[in-house]
């Protein structure tokens, strides 16, 4: 079913707004996670990788399955810490900032819709 000429104008605006709003182009072309890795977790993440691996193999050498099991998830435990991205500082606050712009942008570009619904339906009464 085709677009009435009125609908086409509508989407063409609104391809138009989304077009001029750089802010939320840069917002939707940024990658989800910006942070960088921390030294300090990937120093942890490596010890912890060095003394689950140590569990792991008393563990496999004992017999003692429990603890084998539990060297392993203090392994895991390590890698997960080491590849944690930190997004603290002024990454963080930069993400905060912009995310409360983008909103306002956002709520005006809402209650021009919502207006430009409102008088179609309007117009649309009155017909």
């Amino acid at each position: 079913m085709p677009l009435s000429e009125h609908e086409q104008r509508l989407l063409e605006q609104l391809e138009k707004q989304l077009h001029e709003d750089r802010r939320f182009a840069s917002n939707m072309k940024a990658p989800a996670s910006t942070g960088r890795l921390s030294t300090r977790n990937i120093a942890l993440g490596i010890l912890l990788v060095i003394l689950g691996l140590a569990g792991l193999l008393f563990g496999i050498s004992q017999q003692l399955i429990v603890v084998g099991v539990i060297g392993f998830a203090v392994m895991f435990g390590g890698v997960m810490l080491a590849l944690k991205k930190s997004a603290t500082g002024k990454v963080g606050q930069a993400r905060v900032h912009g995310a409360k712009a983008a909103s306002g942008s956002n709520s005006q570009f809402m209650s021009g819709l919502e207006e430009k619904w409102n008088q179609r339906k309007r117009d649309q009464s009155d017909g």
